[in-house]
């Protein structure tokens, strides 16, 4: 998902800047890394679509020269050092928890998006609820379960989610015993702690914060269970309509919850925030994404064409916001 993201991305700037799509955990494995910037190649080529499943790590650590269990692959940091910014295209856990923004900053490499410590807040769902609390920002109630802990028993339907997982990774809707046993089982190959969630009834929204300022709501629908991993990036598996088709009311209050949950998280720059609004039109903010897809079936790009900004500009307009992060005084 992160490589489709990093090929739309790449095609829509490649136009007006010298650009390289480079994988962040297999590298560039060739010497000539110098000059990366001037080759005349499509970096895309090869990038297929997203998988109906979650990926397989190990697939993919058997595709890697050198130490598997480094993340950063042979020379990305000298690339991104080389670049006036990087685009951020990451998701999920080492992506979007802080520590690749950390590594960056020590290395004076400028990127997209938010700092470490926003980053680690939202990714941690966890301290993310505590923060949402504090800040009076409306939650679903959960159950915490630490790693190794023997899970409770629950009331169904509940929610099975990992703490610190993203692109809806370890996400199960559980309705009875043996669901939720196959759901702990299969939470148990990632590791981690988990969170047992109240299952909220009702409609899915979701709204981007871009400098402090919420765009169009969508509504997400899918037409197959919930909003898991294949039906967040397999095309035509979810309707969304974007702007939702709910109240100016309850548009202006999903939007300014969101904005608070920004400001609580202390994200800069652009989030995404997902919402459950049950039968009575209860809203309830589920968590945060700091770096949301950028897929064809993604959200925040049709938040921006409902505004009237195509894909390009939007990415254009991520990279400016970005870089007032490293100009403003």
């Amino acid at each position: 998902m992160s490589l489709m993201s990093g090929r739309m991305i790449y095609q829509a700037l490649r136009k007006h800047h010298q650009v390289m799509l480079l994988d962040a955990y297999l590298g560039y494995g060739k010497d000539d890394y110098e000059t990366v910037f001037e080759q005349d190649c499509d970096w895309s080529e090869g990038i297929g679509a997203v998988g109906t499943v979650n990926p397989d790590i190990s697939s993919v650590k058997a595709m890697r020269s050198g130490d598997p269990e480094v993340f950063f692959g042979p020379h990305v940091i000298d690339i991104c050092s080389m670049a006036d910014i990087v685009f951020l295209a990451l998701h999920g856990e080492n992506g979007e928890n802080g520590k690749v923004q950390a590594a960056f900053d020590l290395f004076h490499i400028r990127y997209t998006g938010t700092d470490y410590v926003s980053s680690a807040l939202a990714m941690d769902k966890i301290l993310t609820k505590k923060l949402f609390r504090y800040h009076d920002i409306p939650t679903p109630g959960e159950i915490l379960v630490r790693e190794k802990e023997t899970a409770p028993k629950v009331s169904y339907p509940c929610v099975v989610k990992l703490a610190c997982s993203g692109s809806s990774v370890g996400v199960y809707m559980v309705n009875n015993d043996r669901e939720y046993a196959e759901a702990l089982k299969d939470a148990a190959r990632y590791g981690g702690d988990l969170l047992i969630e109240d299952y909220i009834k009702g409609r899915e929204l979701t709204v981007c914060v871009m400098c402090g300022r919420a765009l169009p709501v969508v509504e997400i629908e899918p037409k197959q269970g919930f909003y898991d991993y294949k039906n967040k990036y397999q095309a035509g598996s979810t309707v969304e309509t974007c702007p939702a088709r709910i109240s100016a009311e309850k548009t202006k209050e999903v939007q300014e919850i969101a904005v608070r949950a920004y400001h609580a998280l202390g994200i800069q720059t652009y989030a995404r925030f997902d919402f459950m609004m049950d039968e009575e039109e209860r809203l309830y903010c589920l968590e945060g994404n700091t770096l949301p897809g950028m897929t064809p079936t993604s959200l925040i790009p049709q938040e921006a064409a409902a505004e009237g900004m195509d894909f390009e500009a939007l990415c254009e307009h991520i990279i400016q916001v970005s870089m007032k992060k490293y100009t403003a005084s």
